[in-house]
């Protein structure tokens, strides 16, 4: 285990190198001057290009690319992300602020998600070839076919606007921010994204609970005596969740992805809402931080699968 670790690390960081170039090439050919967005006209105009130089080395904009990244490489090797160009705040701190409630709304959804996958797919696969089989078949392929921002728009207009059940946006209520506020401004959100999610999570679910369902193992514990409800749970359901913990790890990263966009309809305080921002205001330093955040969970999440293998199944060997 140890071993696996050492090596998985190594590659870790060798990929992490290679994507903090890619992302810090890319954010750096965007069009446009992060100078420029920052200043007033009028700065401008009495200043002059000796202003903008003037600025330009302030924020480190002077110097060549490649000096920038090793400056900025050897400064997040040691946990400084730089400062953002907007609010002359650490980048660090500004992530660490919008964290909280992207975690909030991406762990929620995750459980909804997972508990309908695997309650649908399991109905599906044991009820194989019925109408409750098509049913869930219909449903997961909706959920999948349908963008979540247009889902969570239609959401609010009938359950916020309409029924008066929930919140529409925001957080909390300016005034308020108890336990239950904050849950009844979550529900709609969580649930609209763990929809998203559920419908290919109920399909590997179904997959790998039919293949399971017709091993030999299964008829051998059947011909011992066990009872179908102890088969399909102690046996073939374990084994079918396997294949899910690469889809689950796999779709973290992507849930955030969705976040981004449901942030922007539900007006939810997170990362998505920073991000888009920040990349409408130019500022680097805030992007880099978030593309390397994400880059940083992706490989995570790759290194948790591999583990959360052997967990699931010991026949699993990771030397």
């Amino acid at each position: 285990m140890l071993a696996f670790l050492v090596r998985r690390l190594l590659v870790n960081a060798a990929v992490f190198l290679f994507i903090s170039v890619g992302v810090f090439v890319l954010v750096q050919s965007v069009p446009g001057d992060p100078v420029l967005m920052m200043v007033n006209p009028e700065q401008l105009q009495s200043g002059g290009p000796e202003f903008l130089a003037a600025k330009r080395a302030e924020l480190g904009l002077d110097a060549p690319a490649f000096v920038r990244y090793l400056i900025w490489l050897g400064d997040a090797l040691g946990g400084d992300l730089g400062y953002s160009f907007v609010s002359r705040r650490p980048v660090a701190d500004v992530l660490l602020e919008r964290v909280g409630p992207t975690v909030l709304l991406m762990s929620t959804a995750l459980v909804i998600g997972l508990l309908l996958a695997v309650a649908v797919g399991t109905l599906a696969a044991v009820r194989r070839n019925t109408a409750v089989d098509y049913a869930a078949t219909a449903a997961s392929l909706g959920t999948i076919s349908v963008p979540s921002f247009f889902l969570g728009i239609a959401a609010i207009y009938v359950f916020a606007l309409k029924l008066g059940w929930v919140p529409s946006s925001g957080m909390s209520t300016p005034g308020d921010g108890s336990g239950a506020d904050v849950l009844a401004h979550l529900v709609l959100p969580a649930a609209i994204l763990g929809l998203s999610i559920a419908g290919p999570f109920t399909r590997y679910v179904r997959a790998g609970l039919l293949a399971e369902l017709g091993a030999d193992y299964v008829r051998t514990a059947e011909a011992k005596g066990a009872g179908p409800g102890r088969v399909l749970l102690r046996h073939a359901l374990r084994n079918a969740l396997i294949p899910l913990i690469t889809v689950v790890m796999i779709y973290v990263p992507q849930l955030l992805a969705g976040a981004v966009a449901l942030e922007q309809v539900f007006a939810w305080p997170g990362m998505g809402q920073l991000a888009v921002s920040s990349i409408g205001q130019l500022d680097h330093p805030v992007v880099i931080g978030f593309a390397m955040f994400i880059a940083v969970l992706v490989l995570i999440c790759n290194l948790a699968a591999d583990l959360l293998y052997a967990v699931a199944d010991p026949r699993i060997s990771l030397s």
